[in-house]
């Protein structure tokens, strides 16, 4: 038997209201996208969402092969708390990011776990996401949960990919990750987050967590 608890990270965020909803619900970690995506904002709409969130809740920044003068300059402005980055970002550029990097990993049927070794050292999280051809994330669909193991020792992992209310528990007892993200699915539509589907999500992973306490 083993004490958890899962983290949850909402990413996406476009508005303060989102925002706050989010941590209402009991997110640990908000996420917003500063590279192309339908839910990309501004530095200037994610000034007004940073704002909206309280000591102790994580901010992240979510990159695509930014320039580094762009993510120096998003570090300091929002007070991000971490960077993740979705592209090409080589071990050295996440080593040199003057913020704790969470690197995304995409995640297929023919993953090989060691691939992301170079990274050990260079970054404080690992993000496994869906390998969906052409796409660097937000794809909504999920990855053979059994492909990805055996998990990193070296490095937390956290995991998104299609995740939702009503599988968010199978993908906890699947992998017992540090964390899980989740996006669209917790969304009404694109760009706006559901509050019920918020709570309920948060609420899927704390009874996942229990599941594992108790079994």
């Amino acid at each position: 038997m083993r004490s958890v608890r899962t983290r949850v990270k909402v990413c996406g965020i476009t508005t303060p209201v989102d925002a706050a909803a989010a941590v209402r619900a009991g997110a640990d970690a908000l996420g917003v996208i500063l590279s192309d995506s339908v839910r990309q904002v501004t530095l200037e709409e994610a000034e007004a969402i940073c704002a909206a969130v309280p000591p102790f809740v994580a901010r992240v920044g979510v990159f695509v092969d930014a320039p580094e003068h762009f993510v120096a300059e998003a570090i300091g402005r929002l007070n991000l708390t971490a960077v993740q980055f979705h592209g090409t970002e080589s071990p050295e550029r996440c080593a040199a990011t003057p913020a704790p990097v969470i690197k995304a990993v995409r995640v297929g049927v023919e993953f090989d776990p060691a691939g992301a070794e170079p990274y050990r050292g260079s970054v404080s999280a690992l993000l496994y996401d869906t390998y969906v051809e052409g796409m660097d994330g937000g794809t909504g669909r999920t990855f053979p949960w059994e492909a990805a193991l055996p998990l990193p020792e070296w490095a937390p992992v956290i995991v998104a990919g299609g995740l939702r209310p009503s599988n968010v528990s199978g993908a906890i007892a699947a992998l017992s990750p540090f964390a899980v993200d989740v996006s669209s699915g917790v969304e009404e539509r694109p760009r706006h987050k559901d509050k019920i589907s918020l709570y309920a999500f948060v609420a899927a992973v704390r009874a996942a967590d229990e599941e594992v306490v108790t079994a």
